[in-house]
């Protein structure tokens, strides 16, 4: 995208799951960035402090495009699997969590125990390929998109120091967040599953 932020930009927090979407999410909320979120899950032992999700987001895949519009102005959350189903015809501003895999891989397989759900039958050898060639295409699909402007965030390094990247994030986003009620955001307590 060539220029300065738009009020009517969306913005997408986006990563893999258990990547830190949701922290970052609550950030942008405290921040004052108004969030497109409907409450339908439910916090849980996992993410004590919500999911910050929008069904709707999910049936991407299937055209559905139509609450894009309301989502202007605001921010919404998109996994990284279902960034290239968004149409062009809206401008975004992509918030990208990196985490290191390995706490990724290690979060989820805690989540599905959680839940008492089975684990891929995949070793976490193989997963964190398929998830470091996903992440790949999907940063040259990004990077090839003139309405698409991303911030890379890497998640180990906001709950080390924030006060360096959050008034990075604020400036991306246009500079009009509330920085001290986002630093208030990250906990470190939250940060399970390390490396």
């Amino acid at each position: 995208m060539v220029g300065g932020v738009q009020e009517d930009d969306v913005t997408v927090v986006s990563g893999l799951p258990r990547s830190g979407t949701s922290m970052m999410m609550k950030m942008l909320e405290a921040g004052g960035l108004a969030l497109v979120i409907d409450g339908e899950r439910a916090a849980d032992v996992d993410n004590p402090e919500g999911y910050y999700e929008f069904e709707r987001v999910k049936k991407l895949p299937k055209g559905d495009h139509g609450w894009i519009e309301d989502a202007e102005g605001k921010g919404v959350k998109v996994i990284s699997a279902l960034l290239t189903h968004l149409p062009p015809t809206h401008q975004y501003r992509v918030v990208f969590m990196r985490r290191r895999l390995v706490e990724v891989l290690r979060s989820q397989q805690k989540m599905l125990a959680n839940r008492e759900e089975a684990a891929d039958q995949i070793s976490d050898e193989e997963m964190q390929v398929l998830y470091d060639k996903h992440l790949k295409s999907t940063f040259a699909w990004l990077e090839a998109q003139p309405n698409i402007e991303v911030l890379d965030v890497d998640y180990n390094a906001m709950l080390k120091d924030p006060t360096s990247l959050v008034p990075e994030l604020n400036r991306f986003l246009g500079g009009r967040l509330d920085e001290d009620a986002m630093l208030h955001v990250v906990n470190p307590d939250l940060y399970r599953n390390r490396a």
